[in-house]
């Protein structure tokens, strides 16, 4: 009887185990890739780089400001982010406009959503910007012709991903969400929370 009832919490106890290594397995995030190295610069004027966010995860976001669609209303759920991601976590918009979002133009839409000392908005060079967006963070970003515009559809002069992008302390992608869908966004919140506690 003994014997029977050893046996019988050692496979329970093995069963436990494989199910808690099964969760850890389904739990892990990807590591899609690491970005390149750039050379940008931030809403107060101060050039930046991937190595001055090194040391804990940020998300990203591609907008411009000039944008009637998409573009305020993925930087509104940003904001509202905020609150809820660990708190040395860094955000990072940059523009896709680069010719009319200069440093002056992006402070005063920082401004708008009371962006704190955490919530970068960045602009540089346009080669540099779509580099980092199509090269680095594979998500489309274009300039579109005059001739393809249509009134009132889209959002005008630039086409651009309104996914936002997860990076953990390394400068590592590790996941993409969907700004418009809620679901995606308490996920972005807890993975942000898992890639945190990865940090050394």
């Amino acid at each position: 009887m003994r014997l029977a009832a050893l046996a019988m919490v050692l496979a329970v106890g093995a069963v436990a185990a494989a199910w808690m290594l099964s969760v850890r397995r389904v739990e892990a995030l990807p590591v899609y890739w690491e970005l390149p190295a750039f050379s940008l610069v931030d809403h107060r004027g101060q050039p930046f780089g991937l190595s001055d966010l090194a040391g804990a995860p940020w998300i990203a976001d591609f907008i411009f400001t000039r944008c009637a669609g998409a573009c305020p209303v993925m930087t509104a759920r940003m904001a509202r982010l905020r609150a809820q991601l660990p708190a040395k976590t860094r955000l990072v918009s940059v523009t896709v406009d680069p010719e009319h979002d200069t440093e002056e133009v992006l402070a005063r839409y920082a401004a708008t959503f009371d962006a704190g000392p955490g919530w970068i908005f960045a602009t540089g060079p346009r080669e540099a910007l779509y580099a980092l967006s199509v090269d680095g963070f594979k998500l489309e970003a274009r300039a579109v012709p005059a001739e393809e515009q249509k009134a009132g559809v889209g959002d005008g002069p630039f086409l651009h991903s309104s996914k936002m992008a997860l990076v953990d302390d390394r400068g590592r992608v590790r996941g993409y969400y969907d700004s418009t869908d809620p679901a995606a966004l308490a996920r972005l919140v807890d993975d942000t929370a898992r890639v945190a506690s990865e940090a050394p």
